[in-house]
């Protein structure tokens, strides 16, 4: 198999109405035998944060020496993206042929395994043929019952932010989702928490932590002195540490680092060696597009893949906090599944103007359905054909004082990246 017939082979499996549960993976695994057993985990789950918090962990074990594994999802532009070894994405060789590998085991099962098993699968071949020091590994949807749960009891079980997301999954409540997240919890292991904004997640997490011997580590966002922060990044202190610069914009990823630092706390309990120099470095080399990313300065367009109310909540208060007084040219998409009435809630009020998408997802609602939302609540708004539609019309429509921003769904971000940046030259 060459790259993109390996890319066209796992988008073509099914995986809407098969049953949850991680038979098919461990099944496909064991006869591959068992690659995830020969490695070591940071585990990641969260509603929010956790592609962040993952890509923070990576670069500071990256920087410590450590040959580093890091698995996510959803990819913004390329396939590669999911998994890569010290920042190297998986080449088109190795990915043809790591998935014939795997896809001649999984056509033989009696019940086949869906595409992000077989993403994962391919994963840990990947990662043990690179022999990997340690995997950071994010959690695709919920936890208990996702396919990367299959491992061994990770170095640390880390559970990013919580809100209400894919909620027909994993329930309609933080609690019900916190018990979903918390299932990557195993007996005895380590769990770094971030500071919830509802008591019952935190008494969740608490509990399984109880049950199975864990040991639980809460960041403590009290803690955090914010040194400086402008959208060429930021400053902060953690626990009366040394003056850490980074560049991940906004309030909330100084709390995503704060568990970050947590979880290297964790991790040198465990043997591993991280000086201060390499939290220091790796925290400055991170880098997570996407995620509140200025593109460009002239005039200042941000790209923020927030899909929920918590991600537009966050969105809204950087913007204000870092252009108090502007006005918003606001890009937007959704996919009809998500709480999008949440997120126009709090977004509308600062939009003079919308273009609106659909995202690539047979999930997306039609880009002329939102902006006949947009309408009926005053906004000016249009629907664009493409994303290079839409920020051709924001660039020629913004003054020298507004700005715009993409938000709404990780699916049209990538579009929306490729466009600004074709236009920067």
């Amino acid at each position: 198999m060459t790259g993109a017939e390996a890319i066209a082979y796992l988008e073509s499996v099914p995986w809407q109405g098969t049953r949850l549960g991680l038979t098919r993976t461990a099944e496909l695994l064991e006869k591959l035998g068992n690659p995830e057993q020969t490695l070591r985990f940071v585990h990641i789950a969260g509603t929010n944060g956790k592609g962040s918090t993952a890509a923070m962990t990576a670069s500071i074990l990256n920087a410590a020496g450590y040959v580093t594994g890091l698995y996510t999802s959803p990819f913004l532009q390329t396939f590669h993206e999911r998994m890569s070894v010290n920042g190297v994405q998986i080449g088109d060789a190795e990915l043809g042929r790591l998935t014939e590998r795997v896809c001649r085991i999984a056509g033989a099962m009696d019940d086949p395994p869906t595409e992000f098993e077989l993403i994962t699968a391919i994963a840990f071949l990947y990662f043990q043929e690179h022999r990997c020091d340690i995997v950071v590994l994010e959690v695709g949807m919920g936890g208990r019952l996702d396919s990367t749960n299959v491992i061994p009891a990770p170095e640390a079980a880390v559970i990013c932010n919580i809100g209400l997301d894919h909620v027909k999954e994993l329930g309609g409540t933080p609690e019900k989702i916190a018990f979903e997240k918390a299932g990557i919890i195993k007996d005895g292991c380590d769990v770094v928490l971030y500071a919830p904004e509802h008591d019952g997640v935190g008494q969740v997490v608490a509990d399984v932590c109880r049950q199975r011997g864990a040991v639980l580590h809460r960041a403590d966002f009290s803690r955090i002195e914010c040194v400086s922060d402008t959208i060429r990044g930021q400053q902060f202190r953690y626990r009366n540490g040394p003056v850490l610069t980074f560049h991940l914009l906004g309030e909330h990823q100084r709390k995503n680092a704060a568990v970050v630092l947590e979880t290297v706390a964790v991790l040198r309990q465990h043997g591993f060696t991280i000086p201060d120099s390499a939290v220091a470095a790796g925290l400055e080399d991170a880098r997570w597009p996407g995620r509140f990313e200025v593109l460009r300065t002239d005039p200042i367009l941000i790209a923020d893949g927030g899909h929920n109310r918590q991600c537009a909540a966050s969105v809204a208060a950087a913007l204000t906090h870092y252009f108090p007084g502007r006005r918003f040219i606001f890009l937007m998409g959704v996919l009809a599944d998500k709480d999008y009435a949440s997120m126009l809630e709090l977004l509308a009020p600062l939009g003079k103007r919308f273009f609106t998408l659909t995202p690539d997802s047979p999930r997306a609602m039609d880009a002329e359905a939102l902006a006949g939302l947009l309408h009926s609540l005053g906004k000016e708004a249009g629907a664009c054909q493409s994303a290079a539609d839409a920020v051709a019309k924001a660039l020629r429509c913004a003054g020298k004082d507004d700005v715009i921003c993409s938000v709404g769904s990780l699916y049209m971000t990538g579009a929306v990246r490729s466009a600004v940046l074709s236009q920067n030259g």
